[in-house]
């Protein structure tokens, strides 16, 4: 584990103790925000994250810088505080946009540090008339320059450039139905994946940003079932897929399957927990041409709370851990030699990233759907080293924090019977993962 310091800000210096209004009514026993703060976009390069931060009652902006030695937070408080529902996204020069909702319009601006205090640079507003529309971020797209809304009415999905245009929010394309999601398929942050309602059914399409919002299919695994996109890597081609086509109208299985592969898609069994909803967030870059071997991390929310887990294609065990305190549910990423990193925030440590090397083939026996049942990790001080197993929490080759688990894998998968499917889906209108659907 990872700790850092606070940035401080001119108005640190002057005795403004904004930052240290948050008293005890905050944080709840374990030192974890009470109010929500937790919400963290990481720009897709891993080297800023933003979130609302807890102060008192508020929330606040707030950045932080996670490509150097130690991670560190920079407080962007305004004026006032921020209302619930406002948006925050971190941008690759270390800017944050931020989402406002004043007087029914989405007011957007670049919020920065300044010798005085924040800088706020406005970039302009977006009104929808229909009072039924919702309009929010979309995922921070690649490069970091740009940042995408997407605006949700009745009948159709309007797709907006909120910031990096030349003259404020650009209108980009219109989609018919309503669409949900967001994923990013390529590194020039033009091919953007949605999920599209209609007529009952809800399919992930591709909308092309550079030729008029342009809209292709990309996954239909059978006429009637509901497919939608969970995740993606540029660098390997592997999508991560929600669907029913498995077991038509009773639950969504959580499969996978290959941009432009003819091999079909599969729905492993360690992936169903239950009583568990299973929900991907991070997938390890690099692994070009090599798919199977990317390591997935998952958010698992179930009875006993929300821990996470590891996963590869190539692999048919479930890697469960359990979460560092105050993880920033949801938020994390991996580098390219298969460390995974997840921010975290506790009264103690407000800014911190957990490091966890899961290499390839760790594993072992356990029970599915319950995190940290494996022995306790030997704790490590600043200056302790020593040999890290599989799942451990690593910082520049030292051992973890006290309380930390050893990983608890789910059992291997059993293979579930092919499930006969359209030959589609149809990835970015390459070879189709076509045939049927098949489980491991």
């Amino acid at each position: 584990m990872t700790a850092c310091a606070i940035e401080p800000t001119a108005a640190d210096e002057d005795g403004d103790d904004r930052g240290d209004e948050c008293g005890d009514e905050c944080w709840d026993a374990s030192g974890i925000p009470r109010n929500g703060g937790t919400v963290c976009a990481i720009t897709a390069d891993g080297a800023y994250a933003a979130r609302l931060a807890p102060a008192g009652d508020c929330l606040f902006p707030e950045r932080w810088t996670l490509d150097g030695p130690e991670p560190y937070a920079v407080p962007l408080p305004g004026n006032q505080p921020e209302e619930p529902g406002t948006e925050v996204q971190p941008m690759s020069d270390g800017r944050v946009l931020i989402r406002r909702l004043v007087d029914g319009r989405h007011a957007f601006s670049l919020l920065y540090p300044t010798g005085p205090g924040t800088g706020e640079l406005p970039l302009g507003a977006v009104e929808c008339p229909d009072p039924d529309t919702r309009l929010r971020l979309l995922p921070p797209a690649p490069g970091g320059e740009k940042a995408y809304a997407l605006a949700v009415g009745r009948r159709s999905t309007a797709v907006w450039l909120v910031a990096g245009g030349a003259f404020g929010p650009e209108h980009l394309a219109m989609v018919p139905g309503r669409c949900s999601g967001g994923v990013w398929l390529d590194r020039a942050g033009r091919m953007l994946a949605l999920d599209r309602e209609v007529g009952g059914r809800t399919k992930a399409i591709v909308v092309d940003l550079e030729r008029d919002g342009e809209v292709s299919p990309l996954l239909q695994i059978a006429a009637d079932s509901d497919d939608r996109l969970l995740a993606a890597d540029p660098d390997s081609g592997l999508l991560l897929i929600s669907s029913d086509a498995p077991s038509p109208g009773r639950e969504q299985r959580l499969g996978w399957g290959v941009i432009g592969s003819t091999l079909p898609v599969r729905f492993p069994e360690c992936l169903r927990l239950p009583d568990c909803t299973v929900t991907p967030f991070a997938i390890q870059p690099g692994q070009v041409l090599m798919p199977e071997n990317c390591g997935v991390a998952l958010r698992v929310d179930g009875p006993a709370g929300t821990w996470f887990a590891v996963w590869r294609p190539a692999e048919r065990q479930l890697l469960q851990l359990p979460a560092p305190e105050g993880w920033l549910a949801g938020a994390g990423l991996w580098t390219e030699s298969g460390v995974l990193q997840l921010p975290y925030a506790t009264r103690e440590v407000p800014c911190g990233v957990a490091r966890f090397a899961v290499p390839r083939g760790a594993g072992g026996t356990g029970d599915a759907g319950s995190p940290g049942a494996g022995a306790p990790v030997a704790a490590g001080g600043s200056g302790a080293t020593g040999e890290t197993r599989p799942g451990d929490p690593v910082r520049g080759g030292t051992v973890g924090a006290p309380g930390e688990a050893a990983p608890v894998p789910s059992p291997p998968s059993e293979p579930d019977p092919p499930v006969p499917v359209a030959p589609r889906p149809v990835p970015l209108r390459e070879a189709p993962l076509k045939g049927r659907v098949a489980v491991g």
